[in-house]
């Protein structure tokens, strides 16, 4: 495969991104469940690849039909199967560039109830996840204990950390975990939209708002489509914070970013290196050269921003770029991760799939409605619907959520949502948590995990219930 192939490649997945944004402005049921075009775009890639299209090619005209493929050649299917284990290392890096550090006392007190929250919601899908594969999985399928790791992986982590992990499932031979971790990120974030509009009509209609006082429905028609209105456009979508004759502001940013990962991949080196000359030596036990690299590149990203905060007097960095680089990213991965996606593997373990992603559907919503409102008494409902959406989809699930339950911000939901991210993210989501959990079920078996997560489950229950519960009735 030569460079041209890999640029062609990249091409064609920009024009099924295009098509993807196309559909969303003008296809309805997309506009209602406020679809990102990425997710259309790998939908599209997905029944135009061998998982659709090539099986009916191959099933009417015998498998050497021309379109027994699709109508993408391998070699695509393969550059863009590798795409997402690169782009994630992009996306993480940049979670914390160009965030301000607030003050811990804030953080604790606005962010702690929803940080009891969110870490009820990640470790108990590891607890749910795991007795599922004991009980039914690993027994009755045959599947490794390591699919009780795929809820918060998929649901948590997203597409990002799902497509991520595809290295470290097939090193521990596990290489069909991705194409259901993917799948299960698919299910998570349209089941995170379908039911949290849901409950938001839900709460309207019971009471449970302190904000809405009508049924929701009220979204303007360019929000449901994915557009900003004419009137509202900005002039630019970040500062330039450096003249182009010297050097281009997104390069400039470019650069912030390889620093991160570099600091990561030192970071991640410096620890298999540790591990090599003590329990890792021959014969011993290789834990964190399993580790991927992302998590280690959202921590080079805060120390090249505290290296910033420290000496760049000039203030070069500019978050909003870093969004929209990130952004750029994150769809890039999405469609790639999707549309090259293994639809056999999902088809092989079906039950178990459903199995997964039904238990994980419930354990989320049911703890909505029963831990939110007793550990965040004061606009429970509006801060805790945007930790279920990020909790079932991504972190922009989740803002969509809060923005259709709080439109005007008349609640603290997103600066509290905020602050527990920047807390919560280092470990659950994608964080170190997710990247060791397939290497310790490995190595060490389910137990000794399924023990730590349930610990955590107990101590975000206990301490959100009879601390943060409590403090925020005084």
């Amino acid at each position: 495969m030569d460079a041209s192939q890999i640029g062609f490649s990249l091409l064609i997945l920009g024009i099924l991104l295009y098509l993807g944004k196309w559909v969303r402005m003008h296809w309805r049921p997309a506009q209602k469940l406020f679809l990102p075009a990425s997710i259309i775009a790998g939908g599209i890639g997905l029944l135009l690849g061998p998982g659709v299209l090539g099986a009916l090619a191959s099933a009417i005209s015998g498998p050497e039909s021309s379109l027994a493929n699709g109508v993408f050649p391998q070699d695509m299917l393969l550059v863009w199967s590798k795409l997402p284990g690169l782009l994630i290392n992009v996306v993480f890096a940049t979670l914390l560039l160009g965030v301000p550090l607030p003050a811990w006392k804030r953080v604790w007190h606005l962010a702690g109830p929803q940080l009891a929250f969110g870490l009820s919601l990640g470790a108990g899908q590891y607890v749910i996840g795991i007795l599922i594969a004991a009980l039914i999985l690993a027994p009755i399928f045959g599947l490794p204990m390591m699919a009780g790791a795929l809820i918060e992986i998929g649901f948590e982590g997203g597409h990002g950390t799902a497509a991520g992990l595809q290295t470290v499932f097939a090193d521990l031979g596990f290489p069909e975990g991705a194409d259901l971790a993917i799948g299960m990120a698919t299910v998570g974030v349209i089941s995170g939209i379908v039911c949290g509009i849901i409950l938001i009509n839900w709460g309207v209609r019971n009471g449970k708002s302190e904000v809405l006082d009508q049924k929701v429905g009220q979204i303007p028609e360019s929000q449901q489509r994915g557009l900003i209105a004419m009137e509202d456009r900005p002039r630019s979508t970040g500062e330039m914070t450096v003249r182009s004759e010297s050097i281009e502001p997104l390069t400039l940013h470019f650069a912030f970013i390889a620093m991160a990962i570099l600091v990561g991949l030192g970071l991640l080196e410096s620890m298999v290196w540790v591990e090599e000359q003590t329990w890792g030596g021959e014969g011993g036990i290789s834990l964190l050269g399993a580790v991927p690299l992302f998590p280690l590149a959202m921590i080079g990203g805060l120390i090249v921003q505290t290296v910033l905060n420290r000496f760049d007097k000039n203030k070069l960095l500019d978050r909003e770029t870093m969004e929209r680089i990130q952004g750029f990213a994150l769809d890039v991965l999405i469609a790639a991760a999707i549309a090259s996606l293994s639809l056999t593997v999902i088809a092989n373990n079906l039950v178990p799939f459903i199995l997964l992603g039904a238990a994980g559907i419930a354990w989320n919503v049911g703890l909505f409605l029963w831990l939110a409102p007793r550990i965040i008494p004061r606009y429970w409902f509006e801060r805790g619907i945007g930790d279920i959406g990020q909790s079932m989809g991504v972190t922009a699930t989740g803002l969509i959520l809060m923005k259709i339950a709080d439109p005007e911000n008349k609640s603290p939901a997103y600066e509290a949502f905020g602050y527990k991210q920047m807390v919560f993210e280092p470990f659950f989501g994608g964080g170190l948590v997710t990247g060791l959990s397939l290497p310790l079920i490995y190595h060490f078996g389910p137990w000794p995990f399924f023990a730590v997560m349930l610990m955590l489950l107990v101590l975000g229950v206990c301490s959100g219930l009879f601390y943060f519960g409590r403090l925020e009735k005084e």
